[in-house]
Order: C-alpha cells, then sequence, then structure tokens
C-alpha cells in the first residue's frame, strides 16, 4: 500500500474497532495502560539511546524529563480511571423531582495525535495515554525531526497493541497533510504556532473538536525582591533543559533595572556551575536537533550585546548557554519564540511597567515570577494572561498531575496531565433519567392559569 492507502486503511479499520465497543469496558483500558507501562519499562535502555541519538539528551535528563514522567502518568491513570469513567450524579431541578440526573463520560472515539520532535517520547505517549484511559482509538504521528525515537515508538505501539486499536505512522509533511484530510473524531496536537494554525483550519473543515499545545515568548519576571542567587539558579535549569528546545523554556527575563547587575552575574555563575566552564564538551549538555534550528538559533545572537556564551560547533550543532544584555523589542531575538540556549535581558524601571509591556503582546504558554512581594506575585498571577507558570521557580509546573497543562490564546487551547488528560479525551454527557409513574401536565398545550403560576413559582 501507499501511504495514503495505508493512513485510509488504518482510520477505517479503527472506526470499526471502536464501533464495537471493545473499548468501552474499563478493565480493558487499564490492561492496556500496564501493557504499554511494561513496554515503557522493557525499553527503557532503548530509549534512552534513541534520545541520545536524537537531540544528545543524557541519560539522566532522559529519564527525569521524559521516561519517569511518562511513568508517572500511566500509573496516576491507572488508578484513577475506574474513578474518571464512573458517571456522576447532579442535583436535579424541584420542578424534575422525579427523575434522576447525571454526567456520563464516554470517549470520544477515533483520536489523531500530532507530537513533536523536543520531548519525542512524553510527548507522544503522554495525550496517547489519555487516549487509552478515555476509551478511544488512536493514529499517533511522532515528529519526522527526532526518526530514532520515531521508529522506536512504531516498535513499541507495535509490541503492544493491534493497529486496529493503536497505530502510528511515521513520515513528514505529506503524511502530516494526508492524516488531517481525514476525519477524526478528536485531534491532540503539539507544535509550533504556524501548524497549530493548519491543524485548526483542517478541524474546523469537519467540525472535530482539538486540543493544540502550542508555544510562545514565555517570560521571567524579575522584582527588586527576588532571592537573585536562587532565581538565577532555577532560571537556568530550565534554560538549560533539553538545550532550551523546550515550549516551557524560559524565552526572556524582565527585570527590574536595579537588580540587573546582579541577576547577570548570577546567571553566569550557575552557568558555571551547572554545566562548567564548556558546556559545549559537557557529556550531558545536548544539541539542536538538526541544522536548519541550528543555523536560525545562530542568526538570533548579536554577537554586540552577548555578555556570556555565545560558542558555537557547527559539527555537533551545538550552542552554549549565552546571556544578552541591552536587548530591545526590535532585536531579532525577540521577534520570535527562541527555542534554544539564548537568553535575553530586558529591564523595567517600576513595577507598573511589567503590565504595560505584556498586555498586548501575544499570550504565553508559560510565565515565571521571582519576587517576595505578595502583592506583585497576586498582580502577576491575576491581571496578566498566559497558559501556566511559576513563582520563584521554572518548568516543574507542567509535573505536577493535579493541574491541568495548556496554553491560551496564541499559544494554545485545551489542557491535559492527570484527570485534565481523561477529560480531554472524553465528552461528557448530561442526562436526565425520567420517571414514568408522574407526568406533571404543566409544560403541555393549552396553557392554563394555574399551570403559569405553577411554571412561576418553580422558574424564578
Amino acid at each position: 500500500m501507499t501511504t495514503a492507502e495505508r493512513i485510509d486503511y488504518l482510520v477505517e479499520r479503527q472506526k470499526r474497532f471502536f464501533q464495537s465497543g471493545k473499548t468501552f469496558p474499563v478493565e480493558f483500558r487499564i490492561e492496556m495502560l500496564k501493557k504499554l507501562k511494561a513496554c515503557v519499562l522493557r525499553h527503557e535502555n532503548d530509549i534512552a539511546a534513541a534520545l541520545k541519538k536524537d537531540l544528545g539528551k543524557s541519560r539522566y535528563e532522559s529519564y527525569m524529563c521524559e521516561t519517569g514522567m511518562v511513568l508517572s502518568e500511566i500509573s496516576f491513570l491507572i488508578k484513577h480511571t475506574p474513578k474518571f469513567a464512573k458517571k456522576r450524579r447532579v442535583r436535579t431541578p424541584l420542578a424534575q423531582f422525579h427523575s434522576v440526573s447525571y454526567i456520563q463520560p464516554t470517549p470520544y472515539g477515533n483520536t489523531l495525535i500530532i507530537s513533536p520532535w523536543n520531548y519525542p517520547l512524553l510527548l507522544t505517549l503522554d495525550p496517547l495515554v489519555a487516549a487509552i484511559s478515555a476509551g478511544n482509538t488512536a493514529i499517533v504521528k511522532p515528529s519526522a525531526y527526532a526518526p530514532a525515537t520515531a521508529n522506536l515508538l512504531a516498535e513499541m505501539i507495535a509490541e503492544c497493541f493491534p493497529e486496529e486499536y493503536i497505530a502510528v505512522v511515521l513520515g513528514g509533511r505529506e503524511e502530516n497533510a494526508h492524516l488531517l484530510e481525514k476525519k477524526f473524531d478528536f485531534i491532540f496536537f503539539t507544535g509550533s504556532q504556524n501548524v497549530g494554525k493548519v491543524v485548526l483550519r483542517h478541524t474546523a473543515e469537519h467540525l472535530t473538536p482539538a486540543v493544540l499545545e502550542l508555544g510562545g515568548k514565555s517570560p521571567v519576571i524579575v522584582d527588586s525582591t527576588a532571592n537573585i542567587p536562587l532565581a538565577a539558579k532555577r532560571i537556568i535549569f530550565g534554560k538549560i533543559i533539553n538545550c532550551g528546545q523546550t515550549c516551557v523554556a524560559p524565552d526572556y527575563i524582565l527585570c527590574d533595572s536595579r537588580v540587573k547587575g546582579r541577576l547577570i552575574d548570577e546567571l553566569k555563575k550557575q552557568i558555571k556551575q551547572q554545566l562548567g566552564s564548556d558546556p559545549i564538551n559537557n557529556p550531558n549538555y545536548g544539541h539542536i536537533i538538526n541544522r536548519k534550528h541550528f543555523d536560525r538559533l545562530c542568526g538570533l545572537i548579536d554577537k554586540n550585546k552577548v555578555v556570556y556564551g555565545g560558542g558555537t560547533n557547527p559539527l555537533t550543532l551545538q550552542i552554549a548557554p549565552t546571556i544578552m544584555d541591552n536587548v530591545t523589542w526590535d532585536d531579532a531575538v525577540m521577534g520570535e519564540e527562541i527555542f534554544g540556549p539564548i537568553l535575553p535581558v530586558l529591564t523595567f524601571d517600576r513595577f507598573r511597567e511589567v503590565y504595560d509591556i505584556l498586555k498586548d503582546r501575544p499570550k504565553p504558554l508559560a510565565l515565571y515570577m521571582f519576587s517576595t512581594n505578595k502583592a506583585h506575585i497576586d498582580f502577576v498571577t491575576k491581571r496578566i494572561q498566559f497558559g501556566g507558570g511559576c513563582v520563584n521557580d521554572t518548568i516543574i509546573h507542567l509535573a505536577t498531575e493535579q493541574m491541568g497543562f495548556g496554553g491560551v490564546g496564541e499559544s494554545g487551547m485545551g489542557s491535559y496531565h492527570g484527570k485534565a488528560s481523561f477529560d480531554s479525551f472524553s465528552h461528557y454527557k448530561s442526562i436526565v433519567d425520567k420517571k414514568n409513574w408522574l407526568d406533571l401536565p404543566v409544560r403541555y398545550q393549552p396553557y392554563k392559569d394555574f399551570y403559569d403560576k405553577l411554571v412561576r413559582l418553580f422558574l424564578k
């Protein structure tokens, strides 16, 4: 079969499999989640090797940021899916007292998961785990930019599931285009804003619900009350993970001008402390995904504004953590999401300026606030729009299963992780179960004055 024929074949087979009802029993879902967990554990070494090949990730970072988080999500949903899948009774209005009202979660049906290259295991399997938990079938399309991990995912999923239930489609733009032409019941996409717009246009053609996990320029706000050494430590941690190729990485710093000098000094110290004086030769420091993105990032570095780092190795596609000072909004580095180890520093003189600077800019996926001033923290977290974030830390909010993770506006729509994952892949039916032993006449014509009084008694 051609790729297009195989996709058509898989879509049709999965449609029939879902219609058979085999994915509905909770026991089946739990069994499938356990199979996937065992498979991930069995292939832990293979996963580490694939991520090393694709992105240069160390074994430690691979487990901390991908494998371990996948296992945690599977464990959470194995434990909680039986509760999440139960119907939930709700209060019935007095006028319908002889009824029972409840909300019943049901799977959407046939789903499509398109995942990116930067966390190719995590951002493929986490939504797949959600699809399984909620009782759906899934076609998974990993990124061609991380081929070692994509091929391994195809092997693992084929090892666990029949393709009429879960299948992987490998390839690039052509395969994406053909998949998006098909009618799915739900689509989950993680990637760039530009591709997200393409996905949304296709989902509109079929009125298909979708979750879009995109990105944006996630700011780090540092006010004059912040613990500067600790702030620097946590900002650098968030920036150098996966060489800055993280959708919620600190994109730029917006700091009080009074603390800028101290902050930059501490940022330099932290780069040395965490990666050594020669980060490019640190075996635990990865590389940029490909030459295209390497060249793009190099083009964002203004050497006249570099105050630390700036070193590159075109042969290994590595860029040392780079701090840029005296940056303005007109600089190239502020014109797009960086998605790399470049950290521009901008300033404000009065805290109120922060809102004026950010209010009309695209809504970021994340925002990080370093402060001990409660009024400043409350103002930022309540007034500025962003997907999610941290106070006095970076990145870690996405690892909390009790909270949904997602964007707002230009940074995405919908959320997942924990129960939010189950919710995203489920449709909640609202059902009234009416009893037959009584049938109030007030709703039927001909209308009477007495009925009017009763209606007004119930509805006010």
